[in-house]
């Protein structure tokens, strides 16, 4: 079922709304059993987005973490977030006590891709990653498999409600898997993928002419110094 729900219904919709661009594909070649995605998050249309343009091997069985306290918190959001994306609960908020599925999945050989930001972006900028992932790929010894999305928020950005219009171009492009290295702890390993991340990104955004994460950051640290500087005019 879930097949046929990702290949004849979600990738063809998504592939409707904007027009997919994928790069970095022959970086996965020698990839096999376990890993994990890692992604700047940006839109709704992320999960989909990765997961119809790994190669078919490497997406089969891989699990999606989803926030637990969005996409869980109801049947009717929880049935379809389970049927595409494979999607597991993880915790937000340090309620739910569903520590170890993540874990277990990568030891019972289910790659998975995780959104370390914790949530979307409301600005376009990416922000920290959380170190869980890299967490993960340290205690269960597998590869993270670093991917940029390029132009995702621009095509629906956090405050859009409604579908993208006009097929605008997305690229989603794949890094080189990394391994940790020896006596690597979480927060390095961590900020190593952030940065592989954002150069994928911002590397690829320059070659095509669109927004780069250092760009969305600048234009969001201006329009909080304009908010806080109208806000002082008004007590004033």
């Amino acid at each position: 079922m879930r097949t046929g729900a990702q290949y004849l219904l979600l990738k063809p919709a998504v592939w409707r709304l904007v027009d997919v661009q994928v790069h970095g594909t022959e970086h996965l070649d020698g990839l096999e059993g376990a890993y994990i995605a890692v992604a700047n998050h940006s839109s709704h249309l992320d999960a989909p987005l990765i997961m119809g343009s790994l190669p078919r091997r490497l997406s089969q069985y891989l699990a999606t973490g989803a926030a637990a306290d969005y996409f869980f918190d109801r049947w009717w959001k929880a049935a379809p977030t389970a049927l595409f994306f494979n999607a597991f609960p993880v915790d937000r908020k340090g309620t739910r006590g569903r520590k170890g599925m993540a874990g277990n999945l990568l030891s019972d050989g289910v790659p998975l891709l995780l959104f370390p930001e914790g949530t979307r972006s409301r600005t376009g900028e990416m922000a920290p990653f959380k170190p869980g992932a890299a967490a993960l790929c340290i205690s269960r010894n597998v590869p993270a498999v670093p991917v940029a999305l390029v132009g995702a928020y621009a095509a629906w950005p956090y405050k859009q409600n409604t579908p993208p219009r006009n097929r605008p171009t997305v690229h989603v492009v794949f890094g080189h898997p990394m391994m940790p290295q020896p006596g690597e702890i979480a927060h390095q390993f961590n900020e190593r993928m952030r940065r592989q991340v954002l150069e994928l990104h911002d590397s690829t955004a320059r070659a095509y002419g669109m927004k780069t994460l250092a760009e969305y950051a600048h234009t969001a640290a201006l329009d909080k110094a304009r908010t806080t500087q109208d806000n002082t005019q008004e007590k004033q």
